[in-house]
């Protein structure tokens, strides 16, 4: 893992935990009283149902994995919507993981907290070898301890990276293989989880995102939070680009990311958990805002993630794609370059072979 020199003090590091590139922009210092009022009155919980129920909009955005598929290898870059924010991503011969949530509820030990609505297309047991584990950051609906303990008791043993302060949870857990990574921090992934050596080179960067973390009532911004960049070097100064950007609302941070890092081939952007808007824009993007961070990035596609899964917010399960469908419209792009994928669905992503090379770092940037 290298760290970025040009950060050897950075400005989001505080005393006693983390802030955001806007050091302006503070969340998760929400008094106690607040968080009471507005789950009485209903801000936490869809104000209304979906369309013809819940049970319908499950069978609608819902298949059945195709586990044949999944257990193969990938070369070309191939993703499977586990539901949330869980993307199973396969290319260059290895299979990367995003915040794996799997359980009934996005809360403690997967038992408490904000029900599932729509059922897992798989447990944590019946994944694919995984070899690379990201984790965005400690909130319940990314970070998921029964989802965790799973994969763990299956023989699962990916190598896990994580943001600065998490290690220790993991740690207290016993899972090995865990590096921490702070902002523009890289690593290299070589070999998959059985030491076997990849066909292609592989970059994983930790990215800024505007969010906050807290795990207990104890804890807030102790630990890092953010997004994870993957480059896979196809040769030939063909680099193709993947961008899980965690949770985050709308700031300046994209930018940065598209001129350090390079323009985004495939994106897993962030459509849902958005209301009520006086709390959560700051720390969620609303479908609006996510059209804007895909064309800050370049992206060329994208898919639909964190929406349609988990009771926590005011919109209704159905409301995300019909607000992305309006925001897409407004910006003249066309309606499938975010694909919305159904729950357990894969779907390869076309690449054209055409050289894209590096975006260029500043000096004595490695």
């Amino acid at each position: 893992m290298k760290k970025d020199p040009l950060h050897a003090k950075p400005a989001h590091h505080r005393k006693a935990g983390f802030s955001n590139s806007d050091p302006s922009v503070v969340i998760g210092n929400f008094p106690w009283y607040e968080m009471v009022w507005r789950s009485l009155r209903g801000d936490f919980k869809p104000l209304t149902d979906p369309e013809n129920g819940y049970a319908a909009f499950a069978k609608e955005w819902s298949v059945a994995v195709d586990h044949a598929r999944i257990a193969q290898r990938q070369l070309e870059p191939t993703v499977t919507w586990l539901g949330h924010v869980t993307v199973l991503l396969q290319i260059g011969g290895l299979n990367v993981l995003t915040d794996p949530t799997l359980a009934d509820f996005a809360g403690p030990y997967g038992r408490f907290g904000a029900p599932r609505m729509v059922p897992p297309p798989l447990r944590g047991d019946r994944l694919p070898p995984i070899d690379v584990l990201l984790i965005s950051h400690n909130h319940y609906d990314h970070l998921c301890d029964a989802t965790l303990a799973a994969m763990v008791t299956s023989g699962q043993r990916p190598r896990i990276f994580v943001p600065l302060g998490l290690k220790a949870w993991f740690d207290v857990r016993n899972i090995p293989n865990v590096t921490e990574l702070d902002w523009w921090d890289h690593a290299d992934v070589t070999h998959d989880r059985d030491e076997k050596i990849l066909p292609q080179a592989f970059r994983i960067h930790f990215t800024p995102a505007q969010h906050w973390s807290r795990r207990t009532p104890f804890d807030t911004n102790a630990s890092l939070w953010g997004g994870y960049m993957l480059e896979l070097d196809r040769g030939a100064s063909d680099v193709w680009r993947f961008l899980y950007p965690g949770d985050t609302g709308y700031s300046a941070d994209f930018r940065a990311i598209r001129k350090r890092l390079g323009a985004v081939d495939f994106l897993a952007l962030p459509i849902g958990a958005y209301l009520p808007r006086d709390f959560m824009k700051k720390m969620h993007v609303n479908p609006a805002d996510a059209v804007q961070l895909m064309l800050d990035m370049e992206a060329k596609n994208a898919m639909g993630v964190h929406w349609g899964t988990f009771k926590l917010t005011q919109e209704a399960f159905d409301q995300p794609p019909r607000d992305l469908a309006a925001a897409l419209q407004a910006r003249g792009l066309a309606k499938d370059s975010v694909w919305l994928l159904r729950q357990g669905e894969t779907r390869a992503i076309a690449v054209p072979h055409k050289p894209r090379s590096r975006a260029s770092a500043p000096a004595g940037v490695s």
